[in-house]
């Protein structure tokens, strides 16, 4: 598989320095399927769109940076959080501010929900009746925490709970609330038997244990990345990164019900109907159940889709015991027609096992540890993001990569080609078909590409592009590594400097004027480095090169 940055075979990474890539398009193949991607860099004020030739066909500019997720409605119209800056809840994904678009970048439509007590964070969700699903944040005392059984050693000045608010739009800075469900309405806990929510956890899978993942130098405890709506079955999904499961409540319901425990369709309220991941958060399992790893973007399957109705999970493998790798994760959920999940009084909720996975043939090739998700296409493929390095990749049925790009935008805005790429993370990219109802009407004529200074490269749509590195210096490293990186020189280079980096751009270390002989290895120690993802960049007269290595634990 194309890779960020380098090409990967078997153990070595293999290079060429003459007129490196370093981002945009690296390959086109006729099996990728045509349409436009759109994606907003985290570190970015500027959405783009651009086709698969790696080139800009639209961007709308904006005074703040994303909150994180974006979306092109069927209207034409641009749909993203954004960042507002809030100072009381500062994890990752603060959004704050909800926003609509036109075309030109003109904000039609702006709705605040960011102050001391709560904040809109991650994703939105547009209802088929224009109505938005967001998920916010809502700050809780410490009392009040201790009050719904809270172990109080897990507990620090204050905890972040969550809901999730229904936003019927007005106006241009004007919305009303029309329904909403919060997680604090259906807790369990077994720490204090004097309060009303004491019970046996295993015996109340529908409701959230309140001293699950509790951390007292935490307030974000449940930290809820993703929103999805099913129509068919008027049900919500959302993921839970901090439970290492993806929830399934019922929309069905007023928000009176929402806050009980009966109403709605399945006559259970806003208590959870059906959760996966890791049976363990309500005492089913143990960790050697959990599949799940701090995923993101769980979702539903469209209909007309290749595996429509089942669920889709960008599983990003944080502490996944078998090493640091990310996967595709597919499940078929145990529903009834009428929206009822099954499961046995004591067991777990099924599937036992998942229906589809992908991941790299070397599994720590893909790992992205926070962000991401991943896209089901109409021809059967499946789009990738890759959030933490902004790498995205379309692979087919069988798993080939057959579409693969590098987002160019950093913190600084749009790098050089042959550049150090950092900081250029993107929460998650969208592909639209040419015949999406959105674009319609559209200009659409393809620009340059988003990088400076360009290699040139022929793209005709439905060929192969097959865009590679040319030159004859070339090198190879151990990857993974443990205590050292090793390097193999294929030719003589005086004089390299070696740097290397982390995925977030802190560097760690640095090697000058290192002579590297063809035949003869170089190994720089790193013992005390932690496990993890970085970024090695060799520079010199005559190269001037990055890759992806991966650090192993211990």
């Amino acid at each position: 598989m194309s890779k960020l940055l380098l090409l990967l075979i078997c153990l070595y990474i293999t290079f060429s320095a003459a007129g490196q890539q370093t981002v945009g398009l690296f390959n086109r193949s006729p099996a990728s399927q045509d349409g436009y991607v759109l994606f907003a860099p985290i570190t970015s004020n500027t959405t783009y769109l651009i086709d698969k030739c790696g080139k800009s066909v639209h961007t709308w500019s904006n005074t703040r940076k994303p909150g994180q997720s974006v979306y092109l409605l069927a209207d034409g119209t641009l749909l993203r959080p954004a960042n507002a800056g809030n100072t009381t809840f500062t994890s990752g994904g603060t959004g704050g501010i909800i926003q609509t678009l036109d075309w030109n970048g003109t904000v039609l439509w702006s709705y605040t929900i960011s102050s001391s007590s709560e904040c809109q964070h991650h994703d939105v969700c547009r209802l088929p009746n224009g109505n938005i699903l967001a998920i916010v944040w809502e700050s809780k005392t410490a009392a009040e925490a201790i009050a719904a059984g809270r172990n109080p050693a897990q507990l620090g000045a204050s905890l972040w709970s969550e809901k999730i608010v229904e936003l019927q739009p007005s106006g241009a800075n004007g919305a009303t609330v029309v329904w909403e469900w919060h997680v604090w309405d259906h807790l369990v806990q077994d720490y204090d038997n004097t309060k009303s929510n004491y019970g046996t956890v295993s015996g109340h899978p529908e409701l959230v244990n309140m001293n699950y993942a509790g951390n007292a130098s935490n307030s974000d405890w449940l930290h809820i990345n993703s929103v999805a709506y099913n129509p068919a079955l008027n049900q919500v999904m959302i993921s839970v990164h901090n439970f290492s499961e993806l929830w399934i409540i019922d929309h069905s319901t007023s928000t009176s019900q929402a806050a009980s425990h009966s109403g709605g369709l399945q006559g259970r309220g806003g208590d959870l109907l059906y959760r996966w991941g890791n049976p363990a958060a309500y005492n089913r399992g143990t960790t050697a159940d959990r599949v799940f790893y701090a995923q993101h973007n769980a979702q539903w399957i469209e209909p007309g889709l290749a595996d429509s109705g089942k669920i889709m999970v960008f599983n990003n493998g944080q502490g996944r015991p078998g090493g640091a790798y990310s996967s595709i994760d597919m499940l078929v959920p145990p529903v009834d027609a009428t929206g009822n999940y099954s499961i046995g009084a004591s067991a777990a909720y099924g599937p036992a096992s998942l229906s589809w996975q992908y991941k790299s043939s070397i599994a720590s090739d893909f790992y992205s540890m926070n962000i991401s998700g991943a896209q089901r296409l109409s021809g059967g493929n499946t789009l990738i993001c890759e959030g933490s390095s902004g790498h995205f990749f379309e692979i087919d049925a069988g798993g080939n990569t057959v579409w693969d790009y590098v987002n160019p935008v950093t913190i600084a805005g749009p790098v050089s080609q042959g550049a150090t790429v950092t900081q250029n993370a993107v929460f998650r990219c969208t592909q639209y078909s040419s015949s999406y109802a959105g674009l319609a009407g559209k200009t659409l004529t393809p620009g340059a590409p988003i990088e400076q200074n360009p290699l040139s490269y022929n793209c005709e749509m439905g060929s192969t592009t097959g865009i590679s590195p040319a030159g004859t210096i070339s090198f190879a490293v151990v990857n993974p590594f443990a205590d050292a990186i090793v390097i193999h020189p294929g030719n003589n280079v005086d004089d390299a400097f070696i740097t290397l980096w982390n995925m977030t751009g802190q560097r760690y270390a640095s090697w000058n004027k290192q002579p590297l002989r063809a035949g003869q290895s170089l190994s720089l120690p790193v013992r005390d480095l932690p496990a993890g993802m970085y970024l090695l960049r060799m520079q010199g007269a005559e190269i001037n090169q990055v890759f992806k290595i991966l650090r192993e634990g211990k």
